[in-house]
């Protein structure tokens, strides 16, 4: 066996210091993203996380003539680090893991949800021999990810992908919707369109504004897709964001172009523009159309319901256990990003000019 990779090794190899490359590994901040993904990437072609990783032991066989104890049932630990708003309760997450805990059941494991977002306090709770593999759900941090992967613990994220740690992810095809989508609203006569959503929150949201981008783009020319098409509001923004999309919508008015198609990244914000123009006395759908993205609950109880897409959110959660359950069957083969079609769903928030 060859000697171990230190990380003085790494740091002569990038030719930086020592305390870089352990901040960088660590997670806890400390150094920019680029150097990070630097070291990340540097340590990962010189085999420092497969020296490192913690296998998980094997299922221990009981000697000749010795009666086996009863085994435990084995464990899927499910990672929501976002309690506030990635919570069972919600009815967008709570609906995936409700499929990922449906399918593990069918499986015969058990599930184990975990809130933490502190690598520290993470590591605390986690006990490598009893887990089977992991399911991250929405954001979660690269340094939680990356002990994750150090460990050697198979893994599958939803709706999440981090550049820095590969592994499996299921997604909706998030850019195939938002385009067909932002093609249905020209196709009814909208040509001052805006996409609303920061595209740097989530790999989601970056996809969707690339579908809206692309649309507007095909259709209406490369001019009409520019970055002012982008309304930068966060994903899991509260009440305060109406403040927001109501000055922009006065400054918008005032300037003669106030946007006649709103097309958001998620449905909650959505649900907030619907409530900024009423509070301007835009009228929806008589003078402007707003659509969403999920179609959580709220969305069809809206006033008017909202035209959106309808993302499968139990059958990512039982993809992403199937994806889990043959990584740990052939850990060597490629990764995968599987995308699973939505649907786009009409409702009474468009209107044809």
């Amino acid at each position: 066996m060859g000697k171990k990779v230190s990380m003085q090794q790494i740091a002569d190899y990038l030719g930086v210091s020592k305390f870089v490359v352990s901040k960088a590994l660590s997670g806890k901040g400390g150094v920019s993203d680029q150097t990070k993904e630097r070291v990340i990437q540097a340590a990962s072609q010189l085999g420092y996380f497969a020296q490192s990783a913690t296998a998980l032991r094997p299922a221990e066989t009981a000697p000749a003539g010795v009666k086996p104890r009863t085994r435990q049932k084995k464990i899927v630990i499910v990672l929501m680090p976002n309690i506030r708003f990635q919570t069972r309760e919600s009815t967008y997450w709570g609906k995936i893991v409700n499929g990922i805990s449906a399918k593990l059941e069918e499986d015969g494991l058990g599930i184990l949800i975990v809130s933490e977002h502190s690598v520290d306090h993470f590591m605390d709770i986690l006990n490598p021999k009893g887990i089977m593999g992991l399911i991250g759900v929405g954001v979660i941090s690269s340094s939680l990810l990356l002990e994750v992967h150090r460990m050697g613990i198979p893994m599958v994220l939803v709706d999440h992908e981090d550049a820095l740690i590969p592994t499996d992810t299921v997604f909706v095809n998030n850019t195939d919707c938002m385009y067909r989508l932002t093609r249905y609203m020209i196709g009814l006569g909208h040509r001052r369109l805006q996409f609303v959503g920061s595209h740097q929150f989530s790999r989601s949201f970056t996809d969707r504004w690339i579908g809206f981008r692309s649309a507007v783009e095909e259709e209406l020319g490369t001019a009409a897709g520019g970055a002012e098409k982008l309304l930068s509001i966060d994903g899991l923004t509260g009440p305060a964001a109406e403040g927001e999309i109501v000055a922009w919508a006065e400054a918008a008015r005032t300037g003669g172009e106030l946007p006649t198609a709103w097309l958001c990244a998620n449905d909650m914000i959505a649900i907030h523009v619907l409530r900024a123009l009423g509070s301007l006395g835009i009228e929806v759908p008589g003078e402007a159309a707003v659509t969403g993205f999920d179609n959580i609950e709220d969305a069809y109880r809206s006033r008017p319901p909202l035209t959106t897409v309808n993302v499968p959110k139990e059958t990512l959660g039982r993809r992403a256990v199937e994806r889990l359950l043959a990584r740990i069957a052939k850990p060597s083969d490629p990764l995968d990003k599987l995308l699973i079609n939505g649907e786009v769903l009409y409702r009474d928030s468009t209107f044809k000019r």
